[in-house]
């Protein structure tokens, strides 16, 4: 694909128009917990991280991030807004990127339309210097777009809701005159990222694109995933930043940094392991990377937890969600057949779109097995009477 890219600056990066290919990570403690933020900026910069992104929610963590910049002066930063978009004008004096999801414009000051919402950040970049990133994510998409192409006919077109958002938003940002931003389109499905950025870099090849599995799942198979959907892109040109998304402990979150530094030497050195389509077989476990927004630690446990009790269902074809956080799990679980996401003191527990209950975290193996052996039943049952 002959693509060539505006570029933008995020503090001392740039990306797009013919530049390396730039490496971005994100922290998983809770932005409040100063010192262990503090220690994640420090191992992932030590990793080789050209952007660090940190999750904003309230005050307290506009506060506390603003300690966290006086004590890493030097590091890019990128904010993720999440649900409140009004507090970019409190962090863009300690950032060098705001990341909004246009999903999530919708939660706040219903009664102001979208493009009012988007001038606002637009103004806000301006004045500080900031680029952006329109971060569209399958499981929490613009509604208007989901609802629009929800039919009959189209019900399993999920890449063409994302991409409408993206495009509206983009075009959104040109009529404001403001050209300093990125795109990204992300799945937990390699297919469905490489399909989303494919048809995105044909409508507007100008624009940067941020790559990234979401959700990918803990080592080795989110690493195969994401490796797979990096390997179809960045051959044909696609893609300017990347982010590597795996659920790792604390303390060995710089592995996201290596291991995508190692993915972009193996493509450049012609080292490729991908086929051209993943064709998962079998048990598939989907995870989140343990970001800021992660309510209660013991979700990395479970996740590892729910993959080692799962073994005995590895032929059967079922996918276990588990989400670390309220923001994008109760969206990003809908496509499992079982999806759990994670409170501070509780699980969500679901089927599908549809609600189990809350248990306790020393409760949800228990459940979880007895709702996975209830749904292998019920496939064995269904094979049985084709």
């Amino acid at each position: 694909m002959n693509r060539q890219t505006r570029q933008i600056r995020i503090g001392n990066v740039l990306i797009g128009a013919g530049q390396p290919i730039a490496v971005q990570s994100m922290t998983a403690t809770r932005t409040q917990d100063i010192a262990a933020t503090i220690r994640q900026v420090e191992l992932l910069e030590a990793a080789g991280a050209d952007v660090i992104r940190i999750a904003v929610d309230n005050p307290k963590d506009v506060a506390a991030l603003a300690e966290i910049r006086a004590a890493r002066p030097n590091a890019n930063l990128s904010i993720d807004l999440q649900e409140n978009y009004r507090l970019a004008e409190k962090v863009a004096p300690f950032v060098q990127k705001l990341r909004y999801n246009p999903g999530h414009l919708y939660h706040i000051e219903r009664d102001k339309s979208i493009r009012e919402k988007v001038a606002y950040l637009v103004d806000v970049a301006r004045s500080h210097s900031c680029a952006m990133r329109i971060g569209v994510n399958a499981g929490s998409v613009d509604p208007d777009k989901v609802a629009l192409y929800k039919s009959a006919s189209d019900k399993h077109d999920s890449i063409t809701p994302m991409l409408k958002s993206a495009l509206e938003h983009c075009a959104m940002l040109d009529d404001l005159g403001f050209d300093q931003y990125c795109v990204s389109l992300k799945d937990s499905d390699p297919n469905k990222v490489i399909d989303a950025n494919v048809r995105f870099a044909e409508a507007r090849p100008d624009v940067p694109l941020h790559l990234g599995v979401t959700e990918a799942g803990m080592p080795p198979d989110g690493i195969i995933k994401t490796r797979i959907a990096f390997e179809q892109l960045i051959t044909r040109g696609i893609g300017d930043t990347i982010r590597v998304s795996l659920t790792l402990p604390f303390e060995r979150k710089g592995d996201e940094v290596v291991v995508g530094r190692q993915i972009l030497d193996d493509i450049a050195q012609g080292r490729f392991r991908s086929v051209p389509r993943f064709e998962h077989k079998g048990l598939n476990i989907i995870s989140c990377p343990s970001c800021s927004r992660v309510e209660n630690e013991a979700f990395i446990d479970l996740a590892q937890n729910v993959r080692e009790m799962a073994q005995y269902a590895k032929e059967h074809d079922i996918t276990i969600a588990v989400m670390g956080c309220r923001v994008n799990g109760p969206g990003e679980t809908d496509d499992a057949d079982l999806g759990m996401w994670c409170a501070p003191s509780y699980v969500n527990l679901k089927r599908g779109p549809e609600s189990i209950g809350q248990y306790t975290y020393d409760e949800i193996l228990g459940k979880v097995r007895a709702e996975l052996d209830r749904l292998i039943e019920e496939k064995q049952l269904a094979g049985a009477t084709r």
